[in-house]
């Protein structure tokens, strides 16, 4: 288990702002000292702001390049690995053009837009937004990994601190932990002789780790005056086997993962870890990025998870569809489908999700990829099945879909 990253939330628009960000340079770097005494490999430190939107004076893009520079900059220049300027609001239309700019750039600044919220409902406006920011940013770079820095965001709360989601909702600064946390689940699973066995070891364990991770960050906390919003558990996978997520779900039962019986590993899983007592903050679910995960990239491959079968782990227990390799022609029109089903089961079972999609340039369905990345496996390009949306569902309301209540 590893600390994926030290998150520390700011306000870029307050009359303090430079002494607040040396605060958390500050804060970060012990926290760094103060985990790494205790035994855990911190990866990085990361700056999460409110959403730009809402520092921004001009809603232009030379405004907005302007200050996603100086806070790549200025984040660079206090230690932290990588920022994230939050999300484009569905409040403020104007802001979803600006991201494809910021993105084109910046390196190491991750961006988001909302589809879905609370008080909007489900935007169609802001779901076609996104689509074209999606389907411009795959060309920025020959790779396609400009859209590793963006993600839409369907009902997703601020103080989460896994990256592209994370961003802040107030001036006071705070921090939390994202945590890389599949490699445990692998190893309790792989020696666990029942199901009760391997939630009751799983559940102990993250509860000890919580336990000692939140009390250094209460610690800190005090001692800096900055909140600790907590931890997110969320199961993140590393790209070796060792790390991996669907080797994890598959010690439970599936031989390979998408066949029958996946759906409840992935079940028991995420309810293993509502069970679980810590302070909690972001997601606390399965994190299943294909193509971060070799087990998942494999099985992808092999036709065994498609896209309806990532939205439906979507439904039951993971984060949303994340780092799914699409053909480079996929256009916006097949896009915004894909992020319509995001937002309506967000919407329909109240929980937040993401979405992540990555057209590749030049590639078709069925093409194998490689990346010179680190944090990315070898895979294979997944098929779209998406055609443009016709009727009432392709126009630019926002509507409500309410969480379905059950009898009791």
């Amino acid at each position: 288990m590893k600390i994926r990253s030290i998150t520390c939330y700011f306000h870029p628009g307050t009359a303090h702002a430079p002494q607040v960000l040396d605060w958390l340079a500050e804060l970060a770097e012990m926290a760094v000292h103060r985990y790494q005494q205790a035994g855990y490999e911190v990866q990085s430190t990361r700056l999460a702001t409110v959403p730009f939107p809402q520092v921004l004076k001009e809603l232009t893009p030379d405004a907005a390049v302007e200050f996603a520079l100086n806070m790549q900059n200025a984040a660079h220049q206090h230690g932290f690995k990588y920022t994230s300027l939050g999300p484009a609001l569905v409040s403020v239309p104007a802001s979803y053009e600006l991201i494809g700019p910021m993105l084109a750039a910046t390196k190491n600044v991750f961006f988001s837009a909302e589809i879905a919220t609370p008080g909007e409902g489900i935007s169609l406006a802001g779901i076609k937004a996104s689509a074209k920011i999606i389907a411009e940013a795959a060309c920025i770079t020959q790779d396609g990994l400009s859209n590793l820095y963006f993600a839409a965001l369907a009902n997703v709360k601020p103080y989460g601190p896994f990256f592209p989601a994370a961003y802040s909702a107030e001036a006071r600064p705070a921090f939390a932990l994202a945590i890389e946390a599949a490699d445990l689940a692998l190893s309790i699973f792989q020696s666990a002789r029942s199901l009760s066995a391997a939630r009751k070891r799983l559940v102990q364990a993250l509860e000890t780790q919580g336990r000692v991770l939140a009390q250094i960050g209460d610690e800190l906390a005090q001692a800096y005056e900055i909140k600790f919003m907590g931890i997110d558990f969320s199961m993140a996978p590393f790209p070796q086997a060792w790390g991996s997520l669907g080797a994890a779900m598959e010690q439970l039962g599936p031989v390979k993962l998408g066949l029958s019986g996946s759906l409840a590993a992935a079940a028991f899983l995420s309810d293993t870890l509502d069970r679980g007592t810590w302070q909690r903050t972001g997601f606390n679910g399965l994190l299943m990025p294909v193509m971060e995960d070799i087990i998942l990239a494999e099985r992808a491959a092999d036709g065994l998870l498609t896209i309806k079968d990532l939205l439906l782990y979507a439904a039951l227990c993971s984060t949303g569809i994340d780092a799914v390799p699409l053909p480079g022609d996929a256009t916006p029109d097949q896009l915004a489908g894909v992020l319509l089903d995001v937002a309506a089961i967000s919407a329909r079972l109240g929980k937040p999700l993401t979405a992540r999609l990555m057209p590749i340039p030049g590639k078709r369905a069925g093409d194998p990829i490689h990346f010179n990345f680190d944090d990315f496996v070898d895979g294979m390009i997944m098929a779209l099945p998406a055609l443009p949306l016709r009727g009432p569902l392709g126009g630019n309301e926002n509507f409500v879909l309410n969480p379905r209540q059950v009898d009791r």
